[in-house]
């Protein structure tokens, strides 16, 4: 596969034709965490039902109190999933990085291999990264809406003389602020999509790998954007062509959704469950797989990675220095926990092709 600078839509396009090409693997890869989560999900949404839901309907407070328990176990299993999907593409990374190398096949062995390799570090960094995202995205979004309220306050009264220009103008504005606050986030959470990355491809540790992706994601905004637009429509779409379906059967069986005190069966509910878990499942590789291009892209963009890994097919492994030496040199692909315990280095691997042993001492 050609290394090369990727725009948006070469990311985009690059990240859909290898999910393509290797569409059960990855959907593989992506089911675990995902369907835990949903038993989980499941489990909690009929333990709630257990014990605010009584009879055929519901009193307003049984509903409010509903809702709430809801939300809080939503809050925890969410964050726990997303933690285990995090963990999981960090894996992934180093079987992408090792398929861009060698052309080795990406397997679901190999990716939770490495995943099993620095388990407890990707979790610490996913989880890291999950709380402080969650705490940067409401953050951002309840300041935003503040603003977006505070200026529509303004422009009524400013335009008082006419409702229609000031709905115009207001939404204008609203436009704007969600647009910059949107911009504010991505450039905020871009800084962190590199850590599991960084510790499988490099050998990082998780402070180190923070420190690193920061530095590492500048000027990504766009693309780290683009990528996450692209895969929230396209999540959006899959929903919609499953749950108008669903709508549509529930509305023909006689459930009421709307404004009724009758309780919801319990079958809907965890049928509304399965369809997002399962968009989560087949649009996740597409938001793994593009996160890990854009690694490999802002490295041949910053630091000549292309060269990097072009020569680390051809001479081999970067030779060992005394340890009172700093080496200036680092491998285009460290050796992981795994793979360090499968086979002691020894001495420098031959950089023949025909001997049996692969580049940077990696079986």
């Amino acid at each position: 596969m050609s290394i090369a600078p990727l725009g948006a839509g070469d990311l985009i396009d690059r990240a859909v034709r290898l999910y393509r090409k290797d569409f059960w693997t990855f959907v593989l890869i992506a089911a675990p965490p995902v369907i835990v989560g949903t038993l989980f999900s499941i489990g909690w949404m009929l333990l709630a039902r257990q014990f605010f839901f009584v009879g055929a309907t519901y009193r307003p407070e049984e509903m409010w109190s509903y809702v709430i328990f809801m939300w809080l176990g939503g809050i925890v299993i969410w964050l726990t999933e997303t933690v285990a999907v995090l963990t999981i593409m960090g894996g992934a990374s180093r079987n992408f990085v090792r398929h861009l190398l060698f052309n080795e096949p990406i397997t679901f062995r190999k990716t939770y291999k490495n995943t099993f390799g620095r388990l407890f570090g990707l979790i610490l960094a996913s989880g890291i990264i999950a709380v402080l995202l969650g705490i940067v995205g409401i953050t951002i979004f309840y300041f935003g809406l503040f603003v977006t309220i505070l200026i529509a306050a303004l422009v009524f009264i400013v335009f008082s003389f006419s409702q229609v220009l000031a709905t115009i103008v207001s939404f204008i504005f609203g436009f704007g602020v969600a647009v910059f606050m949107g911009w504010l986030f991505f450039l905020i959470a871009a800084r962190f999509a590199y850590v599991p990355q960084v510790m499988l491809v490099e050998g990082q540790g998780v402070v180190a790998a923070i420190g690193r992706s920061m530095t590492l994601a500048s000027g990504n905004v766009k693309r780290f954007a683009a990528l996450f637009i692209f895969t929230t429509v396209v999540t959006y779409s899959a929903l919609a062509i499953l749950f108008i379906p669903l709508k549509i059967y529930a509305w023909y069986s006689g459930i009421e959704l709307f404004f009724s005190n009758d309780v919801i069966p319990a079958w809907y509910e965890i049928a509304n469950q399965m369809v997002g878990q399962i968009s989560f499942i087949l649009l996740m590789p597409v938001w793994m797989i593009g996160l890990c291009l854009l690694y490999v892209d802002e490295r041949v963009r910053h630091e000549g990675y292309d060269i990097e890994l072009m020569a680390a097919r051809q001479l081999g492994e970067i030779p060992a220095v005394p340890s009172e030496f700093v080496n200036p040199l680092q491998p285009a692909l460290s050796k992981n926990v795994a793979e360090a315990s499968v086979r002691p280095r020894t001495s420098p691997p031959s950089s023949s092709s025909g001997s049996g042993i692969t580049t940077l001492g990696l079986d």
